[in-house]
């Protein structure tokens, strides 16, 4: 069994990036905003004593928010990362770290 250390020091450096990286990048960054200011949002209306059900609505959609966001990276890190480390003959050591990341989402 090999240590998330070992497939670290495979790990090929940073490559250029692709026009399709820097989209996804920049699409990350832009959802990552919008998801800070929900919970900005989410403490002012605490702050306020906004009605609880609200709040909780929120919440909930800063859930959603994120959980697309993970499925948007998950895409990305299959796509790339692991495609590369198929390709480099490492592929059954990133398919395992990219398991062990949808579990934690599963459970």
């Amino acid at each position: 069994m090999t240590s998330r250390a070992d497939v670290a020091t495979r790990r090929s450096p940073a490559p250029k990036t692709s026009a399709r990286h820097d989209a996804d990048k920049a699409a990350f960054g832009k959802r990552l905003a919008r998801i800070e200011g929900q919970v900005r949002g989410i403490a002012r209306m605490i702050d306020e004593d906004r009605y609880c059900v609200d709040v909780l609505t929120q919440v909930s959609a800063v859930r959603s928010a994120l959980d697309a966001l993970a499925l948007g990276l998950l895409e990305h890190h299959l796509h790339g990362c692991v495609q590369k480390a198929v390709v480099s003959g490492h592929g059954d050591d990133a398919i395992d770290e990219a398991m062990s990341v949808v579990k934690k989402f599963v459970s």
